[in-house]
């Protein structure tokens, strides 16, 4: 099979030729928007990032991304050098540069910025973080469900790489990703150390079984918004869901099987490892809650996140 689809596919839009980026504090071009061969992003993956998407002016769930974003910088002691608000402003300030009001995706970068020389102490980073925002009309394309391939590399172990940092060292995730592709699939299927089903190289992963829904324990994936906001609408909906260990029989014994991110929300699977996943299609329970989560990013909840709000973004 060479049909590779990706979880991130988007459509085709040409402004994206012409986007501004935000870039240190400058919005400018795209072909403007250089970071130094030495800068330690670049050099060793030193950084963390978020992704936001925009729904109708609302960029959703901000404040938790923002959360995640400064928690994962000062676990690897990096001072992004500006305030939430700031942050925040500057999301405001390159949407309304870039005249988005909604189908727009946000990746907000921070490394370690730039070194005086080539090596890895982080201490050579003395100029101050480097922090970019990248933001683009997109609208996600994602022709038919996702086909998986189990792959041998793990999302692992806090002491190596903790996997809840949303860290610019993804190329355990990138490895995983090949091994897929040349497997014939889309996405990668890691497991944990334990053997258990744990995630998928870009995005949370859960399985629908006689009524419920499972997920990994969360011990070893990415702590992601949007497969929180799946937990909570089930509970929320009288939707039984489990965060427990389990296995490749369990899933694929599955009666359905879908991804959740920022970008695609949730995504149905319909084949792993060769194995077709319930109908092939999106099941009913993923179809229900794709419902839910487009109510819930519908409602009154995010009206102090629309763009031009002057209110602060922690503790609304």
């Amino acid at each position: 099979m060479t049909d590779h689809i990706t979880t991130h596919q988007a459509e085709e839009d040409a402004r994206n030729d012409q986007i501004l980026i935000w870039l240190n504090g400058q919005i400018v071009p795209k072909a403007q928007a250089l970071v130094s061969v030495y800068d330690s992003g670049f050099m060793l993956g030193d950084g963390v990032w978020e992704g936001l998407r925009l729904y109708d002016n609302t960029w959703a769930f901000a404040d938790e991304h923002l959360d995640r974003l400064f928690e994962a910088a000062k676990a690897i002691d990096l001072d992004i050098g500006l305030t939430r608000d700031q942050v925040f402003q500057a999301i405001l300030d390159t949407q309304q540069a870039n005249g988005m009001t909604g189908d727009a995706h946000a990746r907000l970068m921070v490394t370690r910025g730039v070194k005086t020389r080539p090596f890895q102490h982080p201490g050579l980073s003395r100029q101050g973080p480097t922090v970019a925002i990248i933001m683009e009309h997109s609208r996600p394309s994602i022709p038919r469900p996702i086909r998986l391939a189990t792959v041998p590399h793990l999302r692992g172990l806090p002491m190596t790489q903790d996997p809840k940092l949303n860290s610019h060292s993804k190329l355990n995730c990138i490895l995983a990703c090949i091994a897929a592709e040349k497997a014939g699939a889309d996405e990668a299927l890691m497991l944990d150390v334990h053997g258990f089903v744990n995630t998928t190289n870009a995005c949370n992963f859960f399985i629908v079984r006689r009524g419920q829904v499972w997920t990994s324990t969360g011990d070893y994936c990415m702590n992601g918004i949007t497969r929180q906001k799946v937990i909570d609408l089930c509970r929320a909906n009288d939707i039984p869901v489990f965060e427990r260990n389990f296995s490749l029989v369990d899933t694929y014994g599955a009666d359905e099987a879908f991804l959740t991110g920022t970008f695609g929300a949730q995504t149905p699977v319909g084949e792993i490892d060769g194995r077709q996943i319930g109908t092939g299609q999106m099941g009913p329970m993923t179809e229900r809650i794709r419902g839910l989560y487009k109510d819930l990013i519908a409602g009154p909840g995010h009206d102090s996140l629309r763009m031009g709000c002057a209110c602060t973004v922690h503790g609304m």
